[in-house]
């Protein structure tokens, strides 16, 4: 088994209803936005999706719902990873028989320093309740908010004892060295860094693409970056991923979608997140119109 998925990846947000609750129509044209304007995939239920933030229904009636509204499975990977296993093991068997074409696993982030072998077992639970369908499997490396790694040597006993099963991972550290050094495990060991900076590195082969929140906002330029080489789309969508920095990036990307989308309730966010500032909000989407317009000259 080898991974399926390539190219722009956006770490697609989740629309909230007026009860907070995942808004499924909204989720739906939202996605298909993506992936007719750019998007060569998407991350269902990442950190960009405030998956954590759901309860472990909620999150299987979102990912059921791409599958009942006919989004293209195949281009689809899923969070499934959770602190319980039992959790993960439900999401992960739930992601396997609606046919996604991979999960992407958090380490279980509350405990930390723990040993290798638990975590071995952690994934070893994940595969074995997947067996019957194979569901590739993305390890998701986000230390700064998981506390836990997957660290190289690590990647490469999991994939040792289970082969065909781990494909890729998804790297949110920052760290490109790790990245590389993830990259370098294997050929077809799908490396993503979580930014779009990265593609034009990735088109000579470095990485499978990237997995980008801001691919939510971006992902057209992204592309022309990804297909074309096009290093004047590449400045551009990074110049609008630099207008989060010092801003809480999630909420933030939320409410520029709802600027692009003229639909503000787009950027409704579940606590533990909060609104940005007014002032944010003015900064990023008149950063994001002046980028656009320069693009557009």
């Amino acid at each position: 088994m080898t991974a399926s998925l390539s190219g722009v990846i956006a770490a697609i947000a989740t629309p909230l209803d007026e009860n907070l609750s995942p808004d499924i129509p909204r989720a739906m044209k939202l996605a298909r936005w993506l992936l007719d304007n750019g998007c060569d995939g998407l991350n269902v239920l990442g950190s960009t999706g405030e998956a954590t933030s759901f309860s472990v229904e909620e999150r299987k009636a979102v990912m059921s719902a791409y599958k009942t509204n006919g989004l293209p499975m195949d281009r689809l990977m899923v969070g499934t990873g959770a602190a319980s296993i039992a959790d993960a093991i439900a999401l992960t068997r739930h992601a396997a028989e609606l046919g996604f074409a991979g999960a992407l696993v958090l380490p279980p982030f509350y405990y930390k320093g723990v040993p290798d072998d638990g975590l071995v077992a952690y994934i070893g639970a994940l595969v074995e309740a997947t067996a019957s369908q194979k569901l590739p499997i993305y390890l998701y490396h986000y230390p700064q908010l998981s506390g836990v790694p997957w660290h190289v040597e690590l990647i490469k006993r999991l994939r040792q004892n289970f082969p065909g099963r781990i494909v890729g991972l998804k790297d949110s550290s920052g760290d490109m060295a790790y990245a590389r050094s993830v990259a370098a495990i294997a050929k077809d060991f799908a490396t993503f860094p979580s930014t779009e900076a990265c593609l034009l590195d990735a088109r000579k082969g470095e990485f499978a693409g990237c997995i980008s929140a801001t691919a939510n906002v971006n992902a057209d330029l992204c592309q022309r970056a990804w297909k074309d080489g096009d290093a004047a789309a590449h400045d551009n969508a990074v110049a609008i991923r630099k207008l989060f920095e010092g801003r809480p990036l999630v909420p933030g990307v939320k409410t520029l979608l709802g600027h692009i989308h003229a639909d503000t309730t787009l950027a409704r966010v579940r606590p533990p997140f909060a609104a940005v500032s007014a002032a944010d909000r003015t900064a990023i989407t008149a950063g994001y119109d002046a980028i656009r317009a320069q693009n557009a000259a």
